[in-house]
C-alpha cells in the first residue's frame, strides 16, 4: 500500500511540470512559425484553431500568443481577432536599425569562439540554404537562414544580446515570407559566404560587414514588397 501511494505521488509530482513544459514547446512552436515565415501578415489567428491543429486545449494557446504580443510579433485586438500588425514605415525602420545595431555586433563577439567544427557546420547550413534558393523552396530557405543567423550568434557567449535579438525576427519573419513568394529567392545574393570566408581569415571588420550587407538586402526586399 505505501508503495502503491509513493507512485502515485511521484505521478502527482510530474504534473506540476507537464503543464511549463507544454506552454513553452507551444511557444517555441510559434514562435518558430513567425521567424520563419509561416505565420502571414493579413491571415487572422484563432486560438481555438491553433489548439485544435496542435492537439492541445486553448490555454497554452492563449499563453504563447499574449507572449508573442508582449513581444510586438502579434497584436490582439478580441479573442477571434488575432494578426500580424500591419508594416510601416516607421516601423520598418526602427527594426532595421536595431538589426543594423545588435546583428553585427553579435556575430562579431562569437568569432574567437568558432571552432573549425562549428565552422563546417556553419558551411553546411550554407550549403543547404543555397539548394533552398535555386529551387525556390522558401520555407526552407528561411529555416536555414535563421538557423545560420543563430548558430553563428548563439556562439558569441552573450545570451542577453541575443535574446535582444529574437523579438526583431518575430516581426519581420513574416514579412519576408510575403516578399520571397513574391520574388522568389533564385536572386538573392548570398552574403552569408562572405561571412564564412571572414570567419575562417578571422577579419571581424568583414564579418561585421558581411553581415549587415545581409541584412540591408533582406530588409530592402520587405521595403519593396510592402511599399512598391
Amino acid at each position: 500500500m505505501n508503495k502503491a501511494a509513493g507512485k502515485a505521488a511521484t505521478a502527482e509530482d510530474l504534473l506540476p511540470a507537464a503543464e511549463p513544459a507544454l506552454h513553452a514547446s507551444i511557444y517555441d512552436e510559434l514562435r518558430r512559425r513567425m521567424i520563419t515565415g509561416k505565420i502571414m501578415p493579413g491571415i487572422g489567428l484563432s486560438t481555438r484553431g491553433l489548439a485544435l491543429e496542435m492537439g492541445v486545449s486553448q490555454m497554452p494557446v492563449r499563453d504563447a500568443l499574449s507572449r508573442l504580443a508582449a513581444e510586438g510579433a502579434v497584436q490582439i485586438r478580441s479573442k477571434r481577432k488575432i494578426e500580424v500588425p500591419a508594416m510601416t514605415a516607421d516601423r520598418f525602420q526602427d527594426l532595421l536599425a536595431c538589426r543594423l545595431l545588435l546583428e553585427p555586433e553579435a556575430a562579431v563577439q562569437a568569432l574567437p569562439h568558432i571552432s573549425p567544427a562549428l565552422l563546417k557546420r556553419l558551411r553546411e547550413i550554407d550549403a543547404t540554404l543555397d539548394t533552398a534558393m535555386e529551387s525556390g523552396d522558401v520555407i526552407a530557405y528561411m529555416e536555414c537562414n535563421f538557423e545560420f543567423h543563430f548558430t553563428l550568434y548563439r556562439a558569441n557567449k552573450r545570451p542577453t544580446l541575443n535574446r535582444l535579438i529574437e523579438p526583431l525576427w518575430l516581426q519581420f519573419g513574416p514579412f519576408m515570407r510575403v516578399v520571397y513568394g513574391r520574388y522568389g529567392t533564385a536572386n538573392l545574393v548570398d552574403q552569408h559566404r562572405k561571412a564564412l570566408d571572414a570567419i575562417e581569415a578571422g577579419d571581424a571588420e568583414a564579418l561585421r560587414q558581411a553581415i549587415a550587407s545581409d541584412i540591408a538586402d533582406g530588409m530592402g526586399l520587405i521595403a519593396q514588397g510592402v511599399w512598391s
